[in-house]
């Protein structure tokens, strides 16, 4: 890896002198941060890989802008809200830190919003899926770069239900993500024409789903969709195998997943899942072509649209920098807003006002055992292309009120 380049993991932040108060002239290296778990639940879907994503985008630059080097940082913030907002005042504060990308987790994102909104800093969200981070929290320094609670409701249930899924049946986590999710998801699919059979709700942590399981089976919906998270989502889609739920007519829904996920569980538990994708590295050439840098330097592992959505966020990013000849937080988010993302990951979308990225996503479905032909991560098939307008909340319902630069709030 290029030796300007900077891999700091957990605690140990090791940079050069605090940067805070200097011109972009005056300083020697520009400092970006990836913060997110890199030793707990979600380190798989985020993790080192994000960082090494962030470092391939550097050194399309040539690790270095208007003279300045670029270090990469990477800070793990343990799926801890305290411990994430305390990082991120050290490295905005201490570390000479201009941008944080990603954090994975939506508590610590809206931790760490408010810290950077207070310091004029950059922060650009990619694993987290809370919405209000472009609502009521937020910032003319922030931006969403891929998924968001409201469009994965959205953008899914009206895709299945277009494709043929009128019926539905949840199994839904009992607490506020669950309840939020079914409730979206809910509207959606009856605004378009389908019906809502049922849905059971279960505790966190639950180890056994066969009750919940035959309840969706016997109700005999075209889909069960799976309203929770990380651990009780790999759980509840093995025992689904077991009870061969969702096999025939019958198919599975799961509102947030991972490539990851599917690779670790397997074709044969996770066939037939379908879910919304910022990226598919198979989606085209310009997706492989990433891919096949990415695997070089993660032990042939193939990206996930979390890495995907790191590496554009940064680029673009850096690329403001380039060209606005600044590091003031507020002036790069203008020119990163003033200048459409063209990339793999995002063809020619915008960021809107209140900083959601306006980036189409996929509707993929996990292919059968017999149809994985192309190695082991041959492992979803495309079904559908969701346009960002179709599924992303018009600024008007989000309660934004800091918009920079003013528009219309009306307006999507």
């Amino acid at each position: 890896m290029n030796s300007v380049l900077v891999r700091c993991l957990a605690l140990g932040l090791a940079v050069a002198t605090p940067l805070a108060g200097l011109s972009a002239q005056e300083k020697k290296s520009l400092n970006i941060a990836v913060l997110n778990d890199k030793s707990s639940v979600f380190s798989d879907a985020g993790g080192v890989r994000s960082v090494r994503a962030a470092e391939l985008a550097a050194e399309d630059f040539g690790g270095e802008i208007n003279g300045m080097k670029i270090k990469v940082l990477g800070p793990d913030h343990q799926n801890k809200t305290d411990m994430g907002a305390s990082l991120a005042r050290q490295m905005y504060d201490q570390e000479g830190v201009e941008a944080i990308f990603d954090i994975g987790n939506s508590a610590i994102s809206l931790a760490v919003q408010d810290i950077a909104r207070e310091r004029g800093k950059i922060v650009v969200h990619s694993g987290s899926a809370t919405a209000e981070v472009f609502g009521k929290a937020c910032s003319p320094t922030g931006a969403m770069w891929l998924y968001d609670t409201y469009s994965l409701a959205k953008g899914l249930a009206k895709s299945v239900v277009e494709q043929g899924g009128k019926t539905w049946y949840f199994i839904t986590a009992d607490y506020a993500f669950g309840h939020a999710m079914q409730n979206e998801v809910t509207k959606v699919v009856e605004a378009n024409g389908g019906k809502v059979l049922g849905a059971v709700r279960h505790p966190v942590g639950t180890m056994d789903f066969s009750s919940f399981l035959m309840q969706a089976q016997a109700s005999g919906a075209d889909i069960v969709a799976f309203a929770n998270a990380s651990g009780d989502t790999v759980t509840s889609l093995k025992q689904a195998r077991e009870f061969q739920v969702g096999e025939g007519n019958q198919k599975l829904g799961v509102l947030i997943f991972y490539l990851t996920s599917v690779h670790a569980l397997g074709a044969k538990a996770t066939q037939g899942v379908q879910y919304l994708s910022g990226y598919y590295w198979d989606h085209d050439d310009e997706s492989r072509a990433f891919a096949k840098r990415f695997a070089a330097v993660n032990d042939g592992r193939m990206p996930d649209h979390t890495h995907a959505a790191v590496y554009s966020s940064v680029k673009h990013y850096l690329q403001a920098v380039k060209d606005s000849k600044s590091t003031d937080g507020k002036t790069v988010m203008r020119k990163m807003k003033e200048t459409p993302v063209n990339d793999f990951f995002a063809h020619g979308a915008k960021i809107r006002a209140d900083g959601r990225l306006m980036n189409d996503m996929l509707l993929v479905e996990v292919k059968k055992p017999e149809e994985v032909k192309n190695g082991e991560w041959d492992l979803l098939k495309v079904k559908q292309v969701v346009k960002a307008d179709d599924i992303m909340r018009p600024i008007a319902e989000g309660g934004c009120t800091r918009l920079d630069p003013p528009v219309d709030a009306g307006k999507k």
